[in-house]
């Protein structure tokens, strides 16, 4: 038996799915709110996210100098659409009865509400593991 067994992939808990409804625009036949299914992404999924929203940035007074500026709007949009199960955002038919060229333009029509989309994307980040923020690690490294 090797000292890593307990680290092997046939160990590691498989994260389930969840359920969210993130407007209140889209009922069922009862009248309550439809509820969305979302799933994990990896660790890798969420790098190619933030390098597609990565820009490079000139530094004021430093020719030929740049900084990298994550394009936070962009790259949160990209992680719902990535995260979203049900309904199928990449569907050609629900894309087009929206007039939505991707699923990110699908998802700001479906979630219209600005209240909404924020309450939904708090959601996805929480479910994503983003649940405690940079500059709470940061106090509670001071304490």
């Amino acid at each position: 038996m090797s000292k890593f067994s307990k680290f092997m992939r046939e160990n590691k808990i498989k994260k389930k799915n969840g359920m969210y409804a993130p407007t209140r625009s889209l009922l069922d036949e009862n009248g309550s709110p439809l509820e969305w299914e979302f799933r994990h992404i990896t660790s890798r999924e969420n790098e190619i996210l933030r390098e597609e929203c990565t820009m490079e940035v000139p530094v004021t007074g430093k020719p030929n100098m740049f900084r990298q500026k994550l394009k936070s709007g962009l790259y949160i949009q990209k992680m719902i659409a990535a995260s979203v199960v049900l309904p199928d955002l990449y569907d050609k038919e629900l894309q087009d009865s929206y007039g939505a060229a991707t699923p990110e333009d699908l998802l700001l029509a479906m979630v219209d509400d600005p209240g909404e989309y924020n309450e939904l994307a708090a959601f996805v980040q929480k479910f994503q593991g983003f649940d405690v923020s940079f500059s709470d690690k940061v106090d509670e490294a001071k304490n």
